[in-house]
């Protein structure tokens, strides 16, 4: 199965399935956002070697989701959404790569970093540092300098956090084998370090450091990289 992308389909995908799918995926969708275009909204379609197809929301989207948010997943007549749920569906469902330890401590762990990344991190990380000093310049608007100070304060707390759990800069649940905690932190991590003020507050954390530095040159990570908005496209 290709995770690759078309036109300017939305690459940030790396952080849902990256690494899950095996040959002989039965079709599935799924909706991310696209920040390139196409309305801001892709559809992907997963089948065996496949290119993604980027497209807008149909519709009765909000039938899939009553939220109205991404990611949504359809896999024949099951539909489930919210980003953990599914990346564990599409691992234990699908044959491919373990990436969910077996003894329960580990487990556990896996399960407590997802949690951090969600509750703590994503807000700071992303949606203020991220948002604010690269996608909003990218999108021809002005960068909140506030809400990237305190995106950084924040920051702080959560990579201190994820430092404390880290293993060396190994896999950050410890072992050999990588797992969704990485996969899922990882993207978060794309974004945050793409702003001079995240790489720099990450310097501060060794094994974090390290451990980014592994992540960072994975080609699947590389591959789905879902680039930024033209000025001329972004949305007003």
């Amino acid at each position: 199965m290709s995770l690759c992308h078309q036109g300017a389909a939305d690459r940030r995908l790396k952080g849902i399935t990256h690494g899950l799918g095996p040959a002989g995926l039965p079709l599935q969708r799924l909706f991310a956002h696209c920040p390139n275009g196409a309305g801001g909204r892709a559809t992907w379609v997963f089948e065996p070697r496949s290119e993604p197809v980027c497209a807008r929301y149909p519709p009765d989207y909000l039938a899939l989701h009553p939220f109205g948010r991404v990611p949504t997943l359809v896999d024949d007549d099951f539909v489930l959404y919210e980003t953990t749920a599914i990346t564990r569906y599409l691992h234990e469902a699908f044959a491919g790569p373990v990436l969910q330890p077996g003894a329960p401590r580990a487990r556990a762990r896996m399960a407590q970093i997802i949690a951090i990344i969600d509750s703590y991190g994503h807000r700071p990380m992303v949606r203020q540092v991220f948002a604010q000093r690269v996608f909003a310049v990218a999108s021809g608007r002005t960068a909140d300098e506030a809400a990237i100070a305190d995106g950084i304060a924040q920051s702080h707390c959560v990579l201190s956090a994820l430092e404390a759990l880290a293993d060396n800069g190994g896999p950050l649940v410890g072992g050999p084998n990588w797992s969704l905690a990485d996969l899922h932190l990882a993207p978060m991590m794309a974004y945050f370090t793409a702003a001079p003020e995240g790489l720099s507050a990450l310097a501060a954390y060794p094994s974090l450091l390290v451990w980014w530095a592994r992540l960072r040159v994975a080609p699947s990570l590389i591959a789905t990289d879902p680039g930024l908005p033209n000025a001329d496209q972004a949305p007003a």
